[in-house]
């Protein structure tokens, strides 16, 4: 066994059965192990590093603010966070913006905002969210609280505090379920954890027209789908639908822990000075890569690419379907896309095959394998990874 895997058994708290791999370097859309070996990187640190490894202009943005400084606290304003607020906001089309570390804790924030808002009409309600099956909205006790998903949830959280769960993509069911204490109704615009399914477009509009009509707040959780993964800055400019708190994270700092929540109009005003707050979020450090990440999506004009290319990774996966039986669905939308298997070819071998010939692919539940790559990839890569996985196959 590597010396440094033994080392990390030894010192590193077992919360993840990883990969016998120890990552040392990466260039382009490739990753190297500390022996050496190349590997294709089509998970991207789980949808993360969407410029790929390298990307100059990024990595001189970091080392500059490295230089010129990294921590203030949120006890005052620096520019770097200051700058991205801004590019944020008119990205969006929202009010404002808070920094976070993580997702996670863009789901926290989204989630206060929407309790306070119910409390602030009648503060002697339990006021509870609507979530939808098969949903991920994080780790902590407050996300696994809306993650659909039991075997996330036992042991953390306690029954009647979890979210009333309903059907993704069935409106009437979800309508069933809204009663006086609904403050908020939360969900992925892309499902990703839960095997990647799309919203459809009559859902989000339909969710969009229930919260208007009983004053409840819409949150759409665009933490692993946003940031030019589907083709769009944002997946829900798709559909034409507004959330009223968006939360981000994941390839808005591009490998620096960064995640924010950002708020519209309805929502914007609901927390207020003491209400809510983080020691590192929206450091200079973080504010200078959220900065670098938005100007190298223009300079690269990403968005267009990701369409191109991502046509161009559903036809490549379709004629996979078509080839092999036992790939039995084909799911997605730009570059986040989904092959769904039968039972007879496990997904976690497949994982581990391509791994062994220098492919990086991560799994979407029990049965679907994730393709999330950097969103700079060509057709070469994509044509490579076809191979690499028909090797492994």
């Amino acid at each position: 066994m590597n010396h440094f895997i033994e080392e990390g058994e030894a010192y590193i708290l077992k919360t993840y059965n990883r990969f016998p791999v120890v990552l040392d370097r990466g260039e382009g859309v490739c990753l190297y192990d500390t022996d050496g070996k190349e590997y294709l990187d089509f998970g991207a640190g789980i949808a993360v590093f969407a410029l790929g490894y390298g990307n100059k202009p990024y990595n001189d943005a970091l080392k500059s603010q490295v230089d010129k400084l990294i921590h203030t606290s949120n006890l005052y304003y620096n520019v770097p966070a200051i700058e991205a607020a801004e590019k944020i906001v008119k990205a969006s089309g929202m009010k404002k913006v808070f920094f976070t570390n993580s997702g996670t804790e863009a789901i926290e924030g989204a989630l206060k905002v929407a309790r306070k808002y119910g409390y602030q009409k009648d503060p002697d309600k339990e006021y509870e969210f609507i979530a939808m099956d098969q949903s991920f909205h994080g780790r902590s006790q407050g996300a696994l609280s809306v993650t659909g998903n039991a075997k996330y949830q036992e042991g953390f959280v306690p029954k009647e505090f979890r979210a009333v769960f309903a059907e993704f993509n069935n409106l009437e069911d979800v309508a069933s379920k809204v009663t006086g204490r609904t403050c908020g109704i939360i969900c992925e615009v892309i499902q990703g954890e839960g095997g990647i399914y799309p919203a459809d477009p009559e859902f989000l509009k339909g969710l969009r027209k229930l919260c208007d009509e009983k004053d409840l707040l819409l949150i759409f959780d665009e933490i692993q789908c946003g940031m030019g993964r589907s083709g769009s800055m944002f997946a829900h400019d798709l559909y034409g639908v507004k959330p009223d708190v968006l939360t981000l994270a994941k390839a808005l700092g591009c490998g620096i822990p960064v995640g924010a929540f950002v708020v519209g109009e309805k929502a914007d005003g609901i927390l207020v000075p003491g209400d809510h707050g983080t020691t590192y979020g929206g450091n200079p450090l973080a504010g200078a890569a959220v900065n670098a990440v938005f100007e190298q999506f223009e300079a690269l004009d990403l968005i267009t690419h990701v369409q191109e290319i991502g046509s161009y990774l559903w036809e490549t996966l379709e004629s996979l379907k078509e080839e092999f039986d036992f790939i039995t669905a084909h799911r997605g939308v730009g570059l986040m896309q989904g092959l769904e298997f039968s039972e007879e070819k496990p997904v976690g071998e497949i994982v581990k095959k391509a791994l062994s010939n220098g492919l990086i692919l991560i799994s979407a539940g029990n049965n679907v394998l994730r393709f999330v790559p950097p969103l700079v990839i060509e057709k070469d890569h994509v044509d490579l990874m076809a191979e690499k996985l028909r090797a492994s196959f």
